[in-house]
C-alpha cells in the first residue's frame, strides 16, 4: 500500500466506535437492487426489505441502491407490485441514508430510448418520490443520451452520477477501443457535464485488479470529482479489484450484504470492512450490526428465494465471463430462454456466436440493453440461420441499433449487416447521426389517451408508457380489472417449510404414499403388454372389464423414469375420453409410476383452420399483430411482433395469401410452436 493507506497500530474494535480514519472509504450498498437482480432475477419483494430497513439505515452507508435497473420491470411484470410504491414505502423506514437508483439514460428503466417528454416526467417523479442519487449510464457510452435526464436531475437538486460502462475487446484493458485513453476521455466528458461523481460500471466483473489500480489512478489525476467503482463478482476477481482500487484512492465502492453477495452479484461488505480496519481507509462500520442484518437475511428472507438460485454449479465464480462478457443476470435469462426452447444443448454455439455478433454490431459494451440485444441475436443466428442465409431473423432492436436509435457505437457497425437490417425498415434505410431522441416523437399524451379510464395518475401512465403490454396488464391487476396469476403472489416461510417437507419425503421415497385400498383380484381378461421407451421397457397389465381395456398397473423394468413419449406394442384401442384416473399398483421389486399427462402445450398450440401456419419460434409475449383476419399478406411480410428475452422479433409470413385466423391477442403469453395465425 501507499503511505496514505498504511496500516496503523490501533486497537481492533469490531464495533463502530473506532476513531474516524483520515480518508474513510465510502460504501454504497446494493442489496435492495443489484443484489437480488443478479442472484435471483430481481424477484426480491418490498415486504422482504422492510425487516432490515431501519438497521441498514444505521450502518453509515454513503447510499442505498433501492430502485432502477430491472426492478421496475420485474415488479410490475412478475410481482404484482407498483414500482413507485417501493420508494415511498422504504422512505418511511430509512430516514438518514440517501437513496440511489440505476437510470439507463434515455432508456430510463426500459430497453429502448424514450421520447424526451417521457424521460423528463419519469425523472421528475423519481426525484419527487425520494431518489437522491441518479447513477446514470448509457449502453454505448454515448453521453448525448444523458442530456435530457441530466437537466431534470439538476433542476430537482439531486446528485447526478455519470457512469462509464467498462468493457474489453482484449483479455485486459487496452487495444484499439477500450484503452486507458478511452476511459480518461469519457471521464473528462462527464466532468464537463457537471457530474457530481463518476462511476466505473464493471457489470460483468471483467476488471483485473492491476488494471483497476492503473485506471483509478489515472482518473483521480484527470478529474476532481469522486470516483465510484461498481464491479460484479462473476469472474471472482472483484474483491481483489476492490482492494487495488482502494490503494489507488477510489472514493466509493459498491458491495452487498453477505447473503446477497458473490456469484454474479458483488463482493460482500463484511470482509472489506475487516480488511480496512485500522487503516487510513477504515469505514468504521459496526461488524456486529452487519452480522445481525446478515442473520435476518440468511434465516428469514433468503430461503423464500433459494429456489431461484442456480444450484447446478459447485463453483460460485464463472471465469467464462472473461470470454463471453455477458453479465450474470443476463446470462441466467439466456440459459432459461434456451431451456424453454428445448435448445440448451446449443449454449456453447451461442457462446461462440456472441463475440461475432458483438463485433458486427460495433463492439458495444455488454450492458442492458446491449447485452440483451447481442445475446438474443446470437440465439436467433444459432437457431434459425442456415447455409444460405446469415442473420435470418433480425430483432427489432438490432434494426433500431443499426438505424442509430440507441446512439453511436464505439466502432462502425458491419455495413453488410447494417444494410440487411435496414432493408424496408419503417423509419428509413439511411442511418441517422443525430441524437436519437431528436427523431422520437412525443409519447406521453398518446400514452395518457391509451390508458384513459384505467390509469389514475401520471405514475400509472408512465408504467404503461415504458411497458405498453405488461404495463397495461399490471394496471388491470392493480385496479381489479383482472385477477393476477397465482405465481405473482409472494412466497411465505410456510411455503418454504412445506416445500422442504416435500423434498424430504421425495428423498425418503415417500412422496407418493400408497393408498390403503385393496387391489381387485386379477381376472381372466388380464392381458400383458410391453411398453418401450428408448432403451428401456415396462411391463403393463391391462384388464378388460365390460369394455375397452384400461391400464391397471405399470411396472418399471429399468432404473429411471421415462422422459419421452410412450410406444405401446401391441396396439390398444384408445378410449374416446381418457379415464379420469389411473391407479398404479406397485410390484414387489419396483416402484409404481404414476400416470402423467404429456400434454403441456397451450390450448391454442394447434389450429383446425386449413392453411399455412405461422408458429411461434420461441416462447414469448404477443406485442401486436400487424395483420388482422381478412388482410392480405405477402411472403416475408411481418405479421406479428413477438417479445422474447425482452427483445422484439418481427415474425414474417411463411407464405402469401389471406389471414384466415388469429389465435391469440396482444399481451398473451405463447409457447414455442403455438400457432399464432393461419394464412390461406
Amino acid at each position: 500500500m501507499s503511505d496514505h493507506n498504511q496500516v496503523k497500530i490501533t486497537k481492533m474494535d469490531f464495533s463502530g466506535k473506532r476513531p474516524k480514519s483520515e480518508n474513510p472509504l465510502k460504501v454504497q450498498d446494493l442489496t435492495f437492487r443489484d443484489g437480488h437482480q443478479s442472484l435471483f432475477a430481481t424477484r426480491g419483494r418490498t415486504e422482504d426489505m422492510i425487516p432490515i430497513a431501519e438497521m441498514m439505515d444505521e450502518v453509515g452507508f454513503w447510499a442505498l441502491e433501492t430502485w432502477g435497473g430491472a426492478t421496475f420491470d420485474a415488479m410490475h411484470r412478475f410481482l404484482n407490485e407498483d414500482p413507485w410504491e417501493r420508494i415511498r414505502t422504504l422512505k418511511r423506514y430509512i430516514k438518514k441514508t440517501r437513496f440511489s437508483m440505476l437510470l439507463r439514460g434515455q432508456n430510463l428503466v426500459g430497453y429502448r430510448n424514450y421520447a424526451d417528454d417521457v424521460a423528463k416526467a419519469f425523472v421528475e417523479r423519481a426525484a419527487h418520490n425520494g431518489i437522491d442519487i441518479f447513477r446514470t449510464f448509457d449502453a454505448l457510452n454515448d453521453y448525448r443520451n444523458f442530456e435530457t435526464v441530466f437537466s431534470v436531475i439538476k433542476e430537482c437538486g439531486k446528485h447526478f452520477q455519470g457512469c462509464i460502462c467498462y468493457s474489453l475487446t482484449e483479455k485486459r484493458m487496452g487495444g484499439e477501443v477500450y484503452n486507458l485513453e478511452y476511459y480518461v476521455k469519457k471521464a473528462n466528458e462527464l466532468e464537463a457535464m457537471e457530474a457530481n461523481s463518476i462511476c466505473i460500471k464493471d457489470m460483468a466483473g471483467l476488471m483485473a485488479p492491476y488494471d483497476a489500480y492503473v485506471l483509478v489512478k489515472a482518473l483521480k489525476e484527470a478529474v476532481s470529482i469522486p470516483i465510484h467503482l461498481h464491479s460484479h463478482f462473476t469472474s471472482g476477481m472483484s474483491s481483489m479489484t476492490h482492494l487495488k482500487a482502494v490503494e489507488a484512492g477510489v472514493d466509493i465502492l459498491g458491495t452487498c450484504m453477505s447473503p446477497y453477495g458473490f456469484r454474479s452479484s458483488h463482493p460482500a461488505i463484511g470482509p472489506l470492512v475487516v480488511t480496512l480496519m485500522g487503516t487510513n481507509r477504515d469505514t468504521c462500520f459496526d461488524i456486529k450490526l452487519l452480522s445481525s442484518i446478515n442473520e435476518i437475511l440468511e434465516k428469514g428472507i433468503l430461503p423464500k428465494y433459494r429456489y431461484l438460485l442456480d444450484d447446478t454449479k459447485v463453483s460460485i465464480i464463472d471465469t467464462n465471463v472473461l470470454v463471453h462478457q455477458i453479465p450474470g443476470g443476463m446470462l441466467s435469462n439466456l440459459v432459461n430462454q434456451l431451456r424453454e426452447m428445448d435448445a440448451l444443448d446449443k449454449l456453447d454455439k451461442v457462446y461462440a456466436e456472441l463475440p461475432k455478433v458483438r463485433k458486427d454490431l460495433g463492439q458495444v459494451p455488454l450492458v442492458t440493453p446491449m447485452s440483451q440485444i447481442v445475446a438474443t441475436q446470437a440465439i436467433n443466428n444459432v437457431l434459425f440461420d442456415d447455409e444460405k442465409e446469415h442473420y435470418k431473423m433480425i430483432t427489432v432492436q438490432v434494426k433500431d441499433l443499426c438505424y442509430g436509435l440507441y446512439g453511436k457505437t464505439p466502432v462502425p457497425i458491419n455495413p453488410k449487416i447494417q444494410k440487411k437490417a435496414l432493408k424496408d425498415y419503417s423509419r428509413g434505410e439511411k442511418p441517422i447521426t443525430c441524437k436519437p431522441a431528436e427523431v422520437i416523437e412525443p409519447e406521453l399524451d398518446k400514452a395518457k389517451e391509451d390508458v384513459k379510464g384505467l390509469a389514475v395518475d401520471l405514475e400509472d401512465v408512465l408504467i404503461y408508457a415504458l411497458y405498453p403490454v405488461t404495463g397495461k396488464r399490471f394496471l388491470k391487476w392493480k385496479y381489479g380489472k383482472e385477477e393476477p396469476p397465482k405465481e405473482a403472489r409472494p412466497r411465505t416461510m410456510e411455503d418454504v417449510k412445506t416445500e422442504q417437507e416435500l423434498i424430504a419425503k421425495a428423498r425418503a421415497g415417500k412422496l407418493v404414499e400408497k393408498k390403503e385400498k385393496a387391489a381387485p383380484a386379477k381376472g381372466e381378461n388380464l392381458r400383458t403388454f410391453n411398453v418401450f421407451v428408448d432403451d428401456e421397457y415396462f411391463e403393463v397389465g391391462v384388464e378388460e372389464i365390460g369394455g375397452s381395456p384400461i391400464v391397471n398397473y405399470i411396472r418399471q423394468t429399468q432404473s429411471h423414469m421415462p422422459q419421452s413419449p410412450v410406444t405401446v406394442v401391441p396396439s390398444v384401442h384408445v378410449l374416446p375420453e381418457a379415464p379420469k384416473a389411473l391407479e398404479a399398483t406397485p410390484s414387489s421389486d419396483s416402484p409404481a409410476i404414476p400416470a402423467k399427462s404429456t400434454i403441456t402445450a397451450s390450448k391454442k398450440a394447434e389450429s383446425d383452420t386449413e392453411g399455412t401456419q405461422l408458429k411461434a419460434p420461441m416462447p414469448g409475449i404477443i406485442v401486436s399483430y400487424k395483420k388482422q383476419v381478412g388482410d392480405s399478406v405477402n411472403p416475408g411480410e411481418t405479421v406479428v411482433i413477438l417479445e422474447a428475452m425482452k427483445m422484439e422479433n418481427a415474425l414474417p409470413a411463411p407464405a402469401g395469401g389471406t389471414i384466415k385466423s388469429i389465435n391469440f391477442a396482444n399481451g398473451d403469453s405463447v409457447a414455442r410452436n403455438d400457432v399464432l395465425c393461419v394464412i390461406g
